[in-house]
């Protein structure tokens, strides 16, 4: 009776210092998933506001007020990753063609920014990345045949793609500089001026110099001259009635040192980007908002989904609409302004209070016949042709001073078609909806920094279960985790297993991952903490998020692989008898399919690299090539070398 109390007090102590462990680990993960939370907690905070002089506070209560007249206001267009291939889709060039003529001809803009990826770059096989000329002139001669250069200011910069192996800015492949039609290299100042003021747009250039092969040139960098420049731009740009950003890259795939470029462009309305694709269509719409109130919107491609986005400063209010190609009637609501996009710190929002009229930016190739307009599902009636492309409509903003509200357009044209645009809208100060966490996240956040982080974690543990298991006792014991420890300490007891792997974790973390030709001509080495190229060195980014797929589909998959196959061999199972125990065969089959899996995808990464890099790279490449030979050869000795005794309350493993 006594053993059997004690026996339940036991049980009764452990229960509760479990209990107490899943307490504490829930609170942890409660106080992180608060912070991960109100870190892309995109809502408008006026403490994280960028507030200008106090005699800009006043701003929004002074005129001009948007009214029934065609002015204070101009629009422009971005269009992005426009990818020019000799290649692939022969319908892209001449559609951009078309764009070039009849959409610029009808939306009339005052500017068009092309922000990057001007041409594809890539090899036939899309494995390789070459500057082809032929993809230059065809981008060069639609812009002359189009004339669109007459019509408008066309300021086109470049991607990642249009600096794929090439050297340096004065390489005979840099073609940007003969064939684009801005032929500027690096970040610059453009003053947009009109009657009623000017209109800063400030280009960030992070396109690597030199620029390798593709992949690892995803990742855009900006030193410390760079960033000095920018912040020069900044301080001019202060002086502009509004000023917005524009580059290649989301800030989240930019690194720069400290304040960081997100800091940099605190006084801008916005910073319009490309870059990311629509991440293959799983994420058509991807904006959110800077902790400084700075909005970061980017833009899906030409490239596949033919997009592309119309502006317009209406009394120093930013609006936009992305569009496709060819879809008509375009519609642009201007007042009053999309409630999400709202930026209190540096627009001039009561103009929206003190307005007297609906205005609204309505494109077609046919005449516009209608503008029907309605406000939380109640029709106010038809905008009135005020100009240009301007409709406009009277209304009360007094009627809808608080909370949230819904204006719903509806356009029709001659040629029978119409659009329909809704977006909500709010008259109050600090009402502004919030961005969905996971754009947030994929735009908000520093990914170089966060593949460093779990590289480095990943590297920590892998390496520190061998060497901790080298040196602890091996157990005694036959359940599960006995069983699994049992295993990782055959693996890291037996000297031929242990230091192999060991040095190849190591090789991942500290060596070089191959030396080739990163650009055409010019060696380089390449490692997990950046590349370095003729002299020059560029910071990881890419490869940190190589490391981590390195380590979870190869690295750790290989050792767990090793420590199953000596286990069973340490209990007398060959290759072949272990196909043949009854209940068995098919889990035994599953886990030799996975590791061929893994053999394969280490093949096709060797493939890959043997055709971005060249030969060199295929066979100087301790990490991908000579990796695969190693675990070949350690597979092969696993089942086939001596059978591993254990011995057990000891620290050797010893084969038979």
């Amino acid at each position: 009776m006594h053993l059997r109390w004690a026996g339940w007090q036991r049980q009764k102590r452990r229960m509760l210092k479990l209990f107490g462990a899943l307490v504490i680990i829930g609170l942890a993960l409660a106080c992180i998933t608060s912070w991960v939370l109100d870190s892309y907690d995109t809502a408008w905070h006026p403490k994280r506001s960028v507030h200008r002089p106090d005699g800009d506070e006043t701003k929004g209560n002074s005129p001009p007020f948007p009214g029934g007249e065609l002015n204070n206001i101009f629009w422009f267009i971005q269009v992005s990753d426009i990818h020019i291939s000799r290649f692939h889709d022969p319908r892209r060039i001449p559609d951009f063609e078309r764009f070039c003529t009849d959409t610029i001809d009808v939306i009339k803009p005052a500017l068009v920014l092309a922000t990057g990826d001007l041409t594809d770059a890539k090899t036939e096989s899309k494995v390789g990345s070459l500057q082809h000329e032929v993809e230059w002139q065809a981008y060069h001669n639609i812009l002359k045949r189009s004339r669109v250069m007459e019509r408008t200011r066309w300021i086109d910069i470049r991607g990642n793609h249009d600096a794929f192996n090439i050297i340096s800015l004065d390489s005979i492949n840099n073609y940007y500089r003969k064939y684009s039609a801005n032929q500027k290299v690096g970040s610059f100042h453009y003053v947009h001026k009109t009657p009623f003021g000017n209109y800063s747009f400030v280009c960030v250039d992070a396109t690597l110099t030199p620029g390798p092969k593709r992949p690892y040139n995803f990742f855009g960098i900006l030193n410390q001259t760079q960033m000095d420049l920018l912040d020069t731009f900044r301080a001019e740009s202060l002086r502009s009635n509004q000023s917005i950003w524009f580059g290649h890259y989301t800030t989240s795939t930019v690194v720069s040192p400290f304040p960081g470029v997100r800091e940099m462009m605190r006084s801008a309305v916005a910073y319009l980007c490309g870059h990311l694709h629509t991440l293959g269509g799983l994420m058509p719409v991807l904006h959110s908002r800077h902790f400084q109130g700075t909005l970061e919107l980017e833009l899906g491609d030409w490239m596949d989904n033919r997009r592309y986005r119309v502006l317009a400063f209406d009394h120093d209010l930013l609006s936009f609409s992305d569009l496709r190609f060819e879809q008509w009637p375009a519609v642009l609501i201007t007042n009053p302004k999309d409630a999400q996009y709202l930026h209190p710190g540096v627009e001039p929002l009561g103009r929206i209070r003190r307005s007297t009229h609906i205005r609204i930016l309505a494109f077609s190739e046919a005449p516009i016949t209608a503008v029907h307009v309605s406000v939380d599902g109640e029709p106010l009636g038809k905008g009135v042709y005020a100009g240009g492309p301007l409709y406009v409509l009277l209304w009360d903003p007094s009627l809808f001073l608080t909370g949230l509200h819904t204006i719903r357009v509806k356009v029709e044209d001659s040629a029978g078609r119409s659009t329909v645009r809704e977006q909500h809208f709010t008259l109050e100060d600090n009402l502004t909806p919030s961005f969905g966490f996971v754009q947030s996240f994929i735009l908000l956040t520093d990914h170089y920094i966060l593949g460093r982080v779990a590289f480095i974690f990943i590297m920590l543990l892998n390496v520190g279960v061998l060497l901790a298991f080298r040196f602890m006792r091996v157990p005694s014991g036959r359940g599960l985790t006995s069983q699994a420890c049992m295993s990782l300490h055959l693996v890291s007891k037996l000297d031929t297993f242990y230091y192999s792997l060991l040095l190849f974790n190591l090789c991942t973390a500290l060596g070089p991952w191959f030396i080739g030709e990163l650009i055409d001509g010019h060696s380089g080495v390449c490692f997990a903490f950046g590349v370095f190229i003729d002299g020059h060195f560029l910071e990881g980014s890419l490869t940190y998020v190589v490391g981590v797929v390195q380590l979870l589909f190869f690295n750790m998959p290989l050792t767990f692989y090793l420590c199953w196959s000596l286990h069973h061999r340490s209990r007398g199972i060959t290759f072949r008898s272990h196909f043949l125990r009854l209940g068995c065969r098919w889990r035994t089959l599953a886990v030799h399919l996975f590791m061929l899996l893994l053999l394969t995808w280490q093949a096709h990464s060797c493939y890959f690299l043997l055709e971005t890099y060249g030969p060199m790279a295929f066979f100087l490449s301790p990490v991908r090539t000579w990796a695969l030979g190693l675990s070949v050869l350690l597979v092969y000795h696993a089942w086939t070398g001596p059978a591993p005794l254990l011995r057990d309350n000891s620290k050797s493993v010893s084969p038979s």
